[in-house]
């Protein structure tokens, strides 16, 4: 999950990475009490998870409250490289003397973590490393040990920081591993951490993102999730444990295993270029269980999306057998039908593996209306294609 700049303030305040003051605001009534706070001088910024925001008018600066309320009412609503701003952060400013990056990240190519420096900071640290990569230092860090003083140390001498600001860069460098480790972060940057006229460090600008596998450790981490963002499909999904993904199309998928239903969303792309360009409206992965339960769930998500014309159940079996997943097919659609959803659009089954006549039986036996099955996954592929085309 990435977090919003006034979010990621938020944790570095909590963890010691030094920050100026900011509030939060939705209308410019809200922008100009804030600047009343923090004044007299202020910096409204858009806050949108995407780079550019200065080049596109989302950042300004405002010399008093009304002129915070005018300069947000003027960013609020803005489409910044197709996001809508709805919130604005007002902060105080400083007089900066120089510029400078850090950051930790995963290192996926490499299985570490990794911190990353230089002096060149605010400007795209991309272009740092194409056009100067000596001045861009990299030092691997040890996930048993950690960014301590010493590796700190090590990561501002590999920078060439300026010795006047080396110890208080290391400061930060530590607090910030703190932010990283201790809110089970895949990435913390400040950019730019600045050094004012007087000879502090702040943080200006940072961006943190949150490793989602990890928050039943962070409860609190829910009240960073953007609602307004989140499709309402994908959020109802997420409340009953499914994992679901909403596309752009019109063929209902639901498979068990996520390289399965990866390779599903593939057949059925290639079959609906052959019957009008129809597409898969979702990925949808009920995992290794097939209970009547998470099939009904499942059915009941994917037939809420209004452009589904058919849906394709895709079921290899393996610990959890075919006869299985069709009793819990027979089941869900019972279930849904005394919920008052009756299934009125065409399902095409395909069983495969562990009990397939078995399962296939069940289903043909339970004779279940708009329901089909067909053998092979390309065939169903195609079926399913047509039926959407229809």
């Amino acid at each position: 999950m990435d977090l919003f700049e006034y979010q990621a303030r938020e944790l570095f305040a909590k963890h010691g990475v030094p920050v100026l003051g900011g509030e939060v605001a939705e209308t410019p009534e809200q922008a100009r009490a804030a600047a009343a706070k923090l004044g007299p001088r202020v910096v409204v910024k858009a806050q949108v998870k995407v780079g550019g925001r200065g080049k596109a008018g989302g950042v300004k600066l405002a010399d008093n409250p009304q002129d915070a309320a005018t300069k947000a009412e003027a960013i609020l609503g803005m489409d910044i490289k197709g996001h809508i701003v709805r919130r604005v952060m007002l902060a105080q400013t400083a007089e900066i003397a120089d510029e400078f990056y850090v950051s930790f990240l995963l290192d996926r190519a490499n299985r570490t973590f990794l911190a990353m420096a230089t002096t060149r900071g605010g400007m795209d640290v991309e272009e740092v490393a194409a056009s100067t990569p000596e001045l861009l230092a990299k030092i691997p860090i040890d996930a048993n040990v950690g960014c301590d003083a010493a590796k700190a140390a090590q990561i501002v001498a590999a920078a060439g920081f300026p010795a006047e600001v080396a110890d208080g860069v290391a400061d930060v460098l530590v607090s910030l591993w703190r932010v990283f480790s201790e809110e089970d972060a895949t990435l913390v940057e400040v950019n730019p951490l600045v050094k004012t006229a007087s000879g502090a460090l702040l943080a200006i600008d940072g961006k943190v993102s949150l490793d989602e596998n990890a928050d039943f450790r962070h409860p609190d981490h829910a009240a960073f999730a953007d609602s307004a963002a989140v499709d309402p499909l994908e959020a109802r999904a997420k409340e009953k444990d499914l994992n679901y993904v909403k596309l752009d199309g019109e063929i209902g998928i639901i498979g068990n295993g996520a390289g399965l239903v990866m390779s599903t969303l593939d057949v059925v792309a290639y079959a609906g270029e052959r019957h009008g360009g129809v597409k898969p409206a979702n990925f949808l992965d009920i995992g290794g269980g097939a209970s009547a339960e998470v099939m009904a769930n499942g059915l009941d998500i994917i037939l809420s999306d209004p452009s589904v014309r058919s849906v394709f159940v895709n079921v290899f079996g393996g610990i959890t057998a075919c006869d299985a997943v069709a009793n819990g097919i027979v089941s869900a659609v019972e279930l849904l039908a005394s919920r008052g959803e009756t299934i009125t659009m065409p399902l095409v089954v395909r069983l495969d593996g562990n009990n397939a006549v078995e399962g296939r039986r069940i289903l043909q036996a339970a004779r279940l209306p708009h329901v089909e099955m067909v053998d092979t996954m390309d065939g169903a592929a195609d079926r399913v294609a047509a039926l959407a085309a229809r």
